[in-house]
C-alpha cells in the first residue's frame, strides 16, 4: 500500500504540539526562531513561518514583535462565554472585579489592568448608543488587560457623565463585580446587553499594545448595556486577538408549550 506522505508543514507543527502538550516545551518558554527551526527541519524558511502560524492559530503559541516566539502561557484559549460571563453570580465570583477577572481566575492565573480614566467626548456612534450629545463628555475608562503577565486584550468602556461622573467608577477599583454592579447600585442595573462582533487587522496602536503583529487579526466586540427602560448606560469596546480568545453565545429559541 503506498505510504501517504504528510505535508512539511503538517508535519513539524504537529511535532512542535506534541512537545508542546508533552511539557518538553513549557508554557513561557521560549521556541527556536524561525531561521533555527528551518536548518533543524531542513525546510523552507516560509514553511518554517507557516509551521508557527498554525501552532499561533490553535492558541498554543505566541509571536512577540522584537522578541521571538513563546509557548504561550494559555495553553488554547482563553473561553468568552458571551451568555453568562455578566451575570451577578460569574462577575463577582469569589471577590473578583468583574467577569474579565473571574474568567482568568478560572484558568488559575492573576489579573490585572493598567487603567487610564478620564473625562472626553467618546467617538460619534458611541454618542449615539449611548444617546448624548456629540459635544457631550462621557466617563471613558480605558484598560490594557493581562492574565498574569500576559497582555490579553485591550478595552475602553464610556458611561454617561450625569450617571458616572463623582462616583466609584472614576476610581481604579471599581470593587466586587466592577462597574455592572456600581451601576446597579447606583440606580441603573442592566437587564439587557447587546454584543457585536467584527474581526479586523489590528490598529498599530493596538498591536503595539497587544504584543502582535499587525498582520494578525483580533476581534472587536461592542458591548452596549441597557436598563430595563432600554437606556444604554454603558459602552465597551473589547479588542482582542482571535489567537487568544474562542466565543461563545446560547440563547432560547422556540420554547415548548407547557
Amino acid at each position: 500500500m503506498e505510504e501517504i506522505k504528510v505535508p512539511k508543514i503538517q508535519r513539524v507543527a504537529a511535532e512542535l504540539r506534541a512537545k508542546i502538550l508533552e511539557g518538553v516545551y513549557p508554557p513561557g518558554s521560549a521556541l527556536p526562531k524561525v531561521r533555527e527551526l528551518q536548518e533543524s527541519e531542513g525546510v523552507a524558511y516560509q514553511t518554517a513561518r507557516d509551521v508557527y502560524r498554525v501552532l499561533e492559530d490553535e492558541g498554543l503559541i505566541i509571536s512577540r514583535r522584537g522578541e521571538g516566539t513563546f509557548v504561550s502561557p494559555i495553553l488554547g484559549k482563553i473561553h468568552r462565554d458571551g451568555t453568562g460571563r455578566y451575570i451577578k453570580s460569574a462577575r463577582e465570583e469569589a471577590g473578583a472585579r468583574g467577569a474579565f477577572a473571574a474568567e482568568i481566575a478560572r484558568l488559575g492565573m492573576t489579573s490585572s489592568a493598567s487603567t487610564v480614566i478620564s473625562r472626553q467626548r467618546p467617538p460619534k456612534r458611541v454618542a449615539q448608543i449611548l444617546g448624548i450629545h456629540h459635544a457631550a463628555k462621557a466617563l471613558v475608562r480605558a484598560r490594557v488587560m493581562r492574565a498574569d503577565t500576559t497582555v490579553v486584550q485591550v478595552a475602553t468602556s464610556y458611561f454617561p457623565g450625569d450617571v458616572a461622573f463623582d462616583t466609584q467608577l472614576e476610581q481604579q477599583d471599581t470593587g466586587d463585580g466592577g462597574s455592572k454592579s456600581r451601576l446597579a447600585e447606583l440606580g441603573y442595573q442592566q437587564t439587557r446587553i447587546r454584543e457585536s462582533v467584527d474581526v479586523r487587522p489590528p490598529s498599530k496602536e493596538e498591536a503595539e499594545s497587544l504584543g502582535v503583529s499587525p498582520d494578525r487579526l483580533v476581534y472587536e466586540i461592542t458591548h452596549v448595556g441597557l436598563t430595563e427602560s432600554g437606556r444604554a448606560v454603558e459602552v465597551c469596546v473589547h479588542v482582542m486577538p482571535i489567537t487568544l480568545w474562542s466565543l461563545s453565545y446560547e440563547w432560547p429559541i422556540d420554547q415548548p408549550a407547557v
